[in-house]
């Protein structure tokens, strides 16, 4: 490795430095920082130029002294150590362990920038997996190798509905679970402490690699902290044939921390603030996913985050819903009702879930089955609308049907306990339970093959 340090850092602005007259500095190279008390903060290349070098600084640049600040640019990419002893481990976002054990000690190190994967090389995601959670597993199923984002909102319960998807994701038909990588970005140490007890209680940890940036953690390590946390399941999937589950909360806080990033740079701003290269660098994210010829590994990525103003058009929302196959939205209105996971139904979707679902894969019914659940429930919230304005007596008798499924499907399929992990099984007999207070001829959705076989009426 070939150094070169310099004394020559010109200025110091919301945990920037730039520094002068440093010629053949490369992009993204790794950069410790020397203050005036001797000790080292870690820093990356952001812009690099014959005339100047700027350095986003991990650890921040208060009371930095620039006639006292020594600069050395190591030429070398920001790396992780890889090894199968991550598991069960705990890190920052800079790789560092903050489980006070000690470091990865590994001759294999890969740089966390790595490129989106070639698209010939990729296969279609498909084979369902089980989150043991009905509104996902019945509504909107998840597939290997899929990108499905949570919508969420401040208040609602993202944090325990993705700790519920880590503690029971499966493939139903493999004996082995996944291996997770949990990102936490700008979260409270009482959600980090929330996280790591979940999955210690439940006997996951051990099959968990954890990326952990605390609120008052300096934002621009929530920059590393997904590539990271990326770099660590594309090692676990296609170095050791693992099925890896990628869940990052919260994105937000990581594009606030892209935007404070680019406002310090001087880069124009876009839609609220937020820099043009937004999409771009979700995508480079989100995209890291997927699954690759001959390999019999998988990443599939559960991004988390919370739309402000609880705007579903909001740049960030918005982008990642451009990039994904779909999306789960959190409801206000049914977590104010006290319904767990209040999980919105019509806005939701799984554009890959016809390609998971059936009878190769859950069971023959499942495609209309969920089919006929959300045509049903679309109905009766029409119906629900037009009795809060002329009022429940005056509807008729098959109206009337139809708001007492809607309460039937939010209080029965909907709602569940935390702990409660259904199989799809139960998920689909369930449905059969809600479908069956209607008579066979109302069902549209479904054959008479399957109304014959699982309608409670016709049995």
């Amino acid at each position: 490795m070939s150094a070169k340090e310099y004394r020559t850092a010109s200025s110091a602005r919301g945990g920037l430095l730039t520094v002068a007259k440093v010629p053949n500095i490369a992009f993204g190279d790794r950069v410790h920082i020397r203050d005036q008390q001797g000790n080292t903060r870690n820093g990356q290349v952001i812009r690099s130029s014959d005339e100047e070098v700027l350095i986003q600084v991990f650890e921040g640049t208060s009371e930095l002294d620039l006639e006292s600040t020594w600069v050395r640019f190591l030429d070398e990419p920001v790396e992780i150590a890889l090894s199968p002893e991550i598991l069960g481990r705990i890190f920052n976002g800079l790789g560092e362990p903050r489980d006070y054990r000690p470091p990865i000690v590994s001759s294999l190190r890969r740089s966390i920038s790595a490129a989106a994967f070639n698209p010939a090389a990729r296969t279609y995601p498909k084979e369902f997996i089980q989150t043991g959670i009905s509104t996902i597993d019945g509504l909107n199923s998840l597939v290997r190798g899929q990108k499905l984002p949570i919508f969420s909102a401040s208040g609602l319960p993202h944090n325990r509905l993705a700790a519920q998807i880590v503690r029971q994701a499966k493939l139903p038909d493999d004996d082995s679970r996944f291996s997770v990588v949990f990102a936490a970005m700008g979260v409270s140490y009482a959600d980090a402490r929330f996280f790591q007890e979940e999955f210690a209680s439940s006997g996951v940890l051990g099959n968990v690699v954890m990326f952990v940036n605390m609120a008052d953690d300096p934002p621009v390590e929530r920059l590393t902290l997904p590539r990271m946390a990326l770099t660590a399941a594309e090692y676990l999937a296609f170095d050791l044939d693992r099925h890896v589950l990628v869940v990052m909360t919260d994105m937000t806080h990581y594009a606030e921390a892209l935007r404070e990033v680019a406002t310090a740079k001087g880069d124009v701003p876009a839609r609220k603030g937020y820099p043009g290269y937004l999409y771009s660098d979700l995508a480079e994210i989100y995209e890291r996913s997927g699954r690759i010829k001959d390999r019999h590994g998988s990443i599939t990525l559960v991004p988390v985050l919370s739309m402000p103003s609880d705007d579903i058009t909001h740049p960030i929302p918005d982008l990642t819903g451009y990039i994904t196959e779909g999306q789960i939205v959190l409801s206000r209105e049914l977590h104010n009702q006290g319904i767990y996971p209040p999980v919105h139904i019509s806005p939701s979707l799984s554009r890959l879930m016809k390609d998971g679902i059936g009878k190769d894969f859950t069971r023959e019914d499942h495609p209309h089955v969920s089919n006929q659940l959300y045509a049903l429930y679309a109905r009766a919230l029409e119906t629900r609308n037009l009795a809060s304005i002329i009022g429940a007596d005056e509807l008729s008798t098959r109206d009337r049907r139809y708001l007492e499924f809607a309460d039937a499907f939010e209080n029965r399929f909907v709602r569940q306990s935390e702990d409660e992990d259904r199989s799809i099984e139960e998920t689909l007999n369930l449905a059969w339970d809600l479908l069956s207070t209607f008579p066979p001829q109302a069902l549209t959705r479904v054959n008479e093959t399957e109304i014959a076989k699982y309608h409670r009426q016709s049995v």
